[in-house]
């Protein structure tokens, strides 16, 4: 690089970058033209003529106005144009707070730019200019204009132009300018690490061979997608995700090219048209030159996805052409006849089994894995219905198809063959219905599958439950529970003994409130902690967890007596099923254990009478049971496009018999790219709750009809479902939509409390 002189070096040194680059508020346009790194304005101001103390200066694309701020230490007036109006204001405050007074901001379009005091001695564009003839009013004459060339190019050059007369003569180029910021660069400008923390992840990454980038995601628990959306804004790329483009994929262009050089460019070609090839990287410093010299009669757009949306479209592409070579390799010989659609009641032979599980069949089976993760998927339905497959995915407690998996029954049973050998099950029993469980393993997160194949009229299904491993759940003040019954579960783990139920149909959340509750209790560590679950759903660092094992005869009934001998404070019992083992619940209350468990019932009223229903004495339910919570699962509203709501006047005509309140709110989601425009993200628990106290001790020992026991209940304080849904609704957690999903007709309107209607 060539020396600059002393002058131009004092300059640089009085103007921090750092005052231009302040993360919070450093806007989404500013790129690496407009803010550029240190180095790249000492190669400008080498390359420049020299300016002098009393020349008048224009800088256009000032972006945030750290060169213009250098280029005010040399020039006696500094005309700053920027288009953007946020980008200017934010410029202006700048260069007032630091003193910076002989520069005057001009917020216009190059095109629309308006007459000036006085002509300029120089000016330079950072940005490209249509044309250069345009800027000549603006200058003096034998002023020089400086400007990009070379946009097509990964790094644009300089050229140098002179006015002469009414004219701009191209003098000469100066050289070659890499304006971009890398994204560790763009991440400390972003305020997002430091430079210490930057060189700890650069040698962790080298040790571990990872990306850079990937390993500062993680440690720093980012959004993949807010990530790389602002890492686009700041390169000046499209971001993009993989739903926009799986329906425009050409894999035949992805055939075109070496997968080696795809890998290493880490780009993928999804379409041509025009001339033009559109490729997509999950690398926002990837070049396309190599790919330009490959193709020399097209251009390349180049567009930026998260990690996990480019192994996804790889996939498909890769799945395409695999499965294309699987039809040619599988296809019919002449004269054969095409299989009849019968429901499959005979088992595959050894030679057929073999003959479905082949490298794309199980390409599949992982790109549905991977498409499940991705979208936070709980369950994976894989089903036949005649001729047609069908792949589907339950996220936040819907079903919702995945059409990008077009396979014939053929692969179908392929594919539930690769699932049946990765969970070790009988591949060739086909008449019976199976279960097994395998891992997952997907970049640095763990996955427990629980898989399910049920034999149907048209061939098997298969069910697969995704559970994540992290060694941690959610704890109870991340449920979402309102404050008040949150306190109250956790001063229930604070007992010396008692049981407490979690009750709801399957699906609920039961689980993961109780795990809540288990996790507090694993932070705190002053008790000992013994589960007996079947199976274990989540592994929780310092909790001792047994699995139930029927086959050898270790029920829960088995692992609740030996478990009184091993000194715990808290047992988990994951469900009571029957009379044997909600008795020894009781009996471990009894000698002074907190015991949790689930139940399957309706509400918490309703899981009085099921504990009648085992045969529990009521006297024994009255004197352990500390509580019950009954929750069902409502989709919680995005706060991305959380917007108010018109009340639906059918369902609040249900909840309020006697007309709804002048004040009442509702809110809803408008659908966005955060939700993938579902208007909802995740669920959150409705809960009722139900403390026993002396007055359903009684009530409870008398053994009422369940209707008495519900109005005493509601005399006693029940905080019904009902209660704890408005109050969500009313607060914009969830959607006035959702109420009539989780709550029976009869609970929608107030219940009636000792013979009066509530007011609520």
């Amino acid at each position: 690089m060539k020396k600059i002189s002393p002058r131009a070096q004092t300059a640089l040194l009085a103007v921090s970058r750092h005052e231009f680059v302040a993360g919070s508020d450093l806007a989404p346009s500013i790129t690496g033209h407009s803010i550029p790194r240190e180095e790249i304005v000492q190669h400008l101001l080498s390359l420049m003529p020299e300016i002098e103390p009393d020349q008048t200066v224009m800088h256009v694309g000032g972006g945030s106005g750290y060169l213009a701020a250098v280029l005010s230490e040399l020039a006696h007036r500094v005309i700053y144009v920027e288009r953007n109006p946020v980008v200017a204001e934010a410029a202006r405050a700048r260069f007032f707070r630091l003193g910076m007074h002989n520069v005057d901001v001009v917020t216009s379009d190059i095109a629309e730019l308006p007459a000036l005091e006085g002509d300029c001695d120089l000016i330079l564009c950072t940005t490209f200019v249509p044309r250069p003839e345009i800027m000549a009013p603006y200058l003096r004459e034998g002023g020089s204009l400086i400007c990009l060339e070379g946009r097509a190019g990964p790094v644009p050059s300089l050229a140098m132009f002179e006015k002469r007369g009414e004219a701009l003569n191209r003098v000469r180029t100066l050289g070659w300018v890499d304006f971009n910021r890398n994204a560790e660069q763009i991440l400390i400008d972003l305020g997002v690490i430091d430079e210490k923390m930057l060189a700890e992840a650069r040698t962790e990454a080298a040790k571990s061979n990872s990306r850079v980038l990937d390993l500062i995601r993680r440690k720093l628990n980012l959004d993949e997608i807010d990530l790389y959306r602002k890492l686009a804004q700041q390169r000046g790329m499209t971001f993009v995700d993989a739903e926009e483009l799986m329906p425009q994929l050409q894999p035949a262009l992805f055939r075109r090219f070496s997968r080696t050089f795809l890998d290493l460019s880490r780009m993928v070609p999804v379409r041509e048209s025009g001339g033009q090839i559109t490729v997509i990287t999950d690398d926002p410093d990837a070049r396309t030159d190599q790919l330009e010299r490959l193709t020399p009669q097209s251009s390349i757009q180049c567009l930026l996805v998260t990690p996990t949306d480019f192994r996804r479209i790889w996939s498909s592409l890769d799945l395409t052409a695999k499965g294309r070579q699987f039809v040619a390799d599988h296809s019919q010989a002449p004269g054969e006849k095409p299989e009849p659609s019968r429901a499959r009641s005979e088992p595959l032979g050894d030679a057929d089994s073999h003959h479905h599980v082949s490298p794309y069949l199980v390409s599949v089976y992982e790109a549905i894995l991977l498409d499940a993760v991705s979208e936070k998927a709980s369950d994976i339905h894989i089903e036949q219905y005649g001729e047609r497959v069908r792949i589907r995915l339950r996220v936040d407690g819907e079903l919702h198809d995945l059409p990008q998996y077009q396979l014939t029954p053929r692969e179908l049973r392929g594919v539930i063959n690769v699932i049946k050998l990765r969970a070790e099950l009988n591949i060739a029993e086909h008449r019976l219905p199976q279960g097994g469980r395998s891992q997952l393993k997907m970049g640095d997160n763990y996955f427990d599958l629980r898989v399910q194949t049920q034999p149907s009229l048209h061939g098997e299904h298969a069910v697969i439950r995704l559970l994540p491993q992290t060694g941690r759940a959610m704890t109870i003040s991340e449920l979402g529970m309102s404050s008040v019954i949150g306190a109250r579960y956790q001063r229930l783990l604070d007992n010396p003994a008692g049981l407490v139920l979690v009750v709801g149909p399957t699906g609920s959340g039961k689980s993961t409130t109780l795990y809540a509750g288990l996790q507090n209790l694993a932070d705190d560590g002053r008790r000992k902690v013994i589960t007996v679950e079947d199976p274990i759903e989540y592994s929780i660092d310092n909790i001792q967890q047994t699995r139930v094992r029927a086959d050898i005869g270790f029920s829960f009934a088995d692992a609740m007596r030996s478990f009184v001998r091993e000194d715990p404070d808290v047992i988990l019992v994951g469900e009571i099923r029957d009379q044997e083992t909600a008795l020894e619940a009781i009996r471990a209350s009894q000698t002074g254990h907190v015991v949790l468990s689930t139940l399957h019932s309706n509400d918490a009223v309703d899981s009085l009478q099921r504990l009648y229903d085992l045969g529990i004495h009521p006297n024994s339910i009255a004197g352990e049971l500390l509580a019950v919570i009954a929750q069902r699962l409502a989709k919680r509203i995005c706060t991305h496009c959380r917007r108010p709501a018109e009340p639906e006047p059918m369902i609040l005509s249900e909840l309020f018999p006697d007309g709804a309140p002048a004040n009442f709110q509702c809110f809803e989601g408008e659908g966005c790219d955060k939700c993938n425009g579902r208007g909802t993200v995740g669920r959150v628990a409705i809960v009722e709750y139900l403390e026993v106290n002396a007055d359903i001790r009684n009530a409870i020992s008398s053994q009422p009809p369940i209707g008495e026991l519900r109005w005493r209940a509601l005399d006693a304080g029940l905080i019904t479902m009902r209660d704890s849904a408005l109050d969500q609704v009313i607060e914009g957690v969830i959607p006035l939509s959702e109420l009539p999903r989780i709550l029976p007709r009869e609970r929608m309107a107030p219940e009636i409390r000792g013979g009066r209607r509530s007011l609520q």
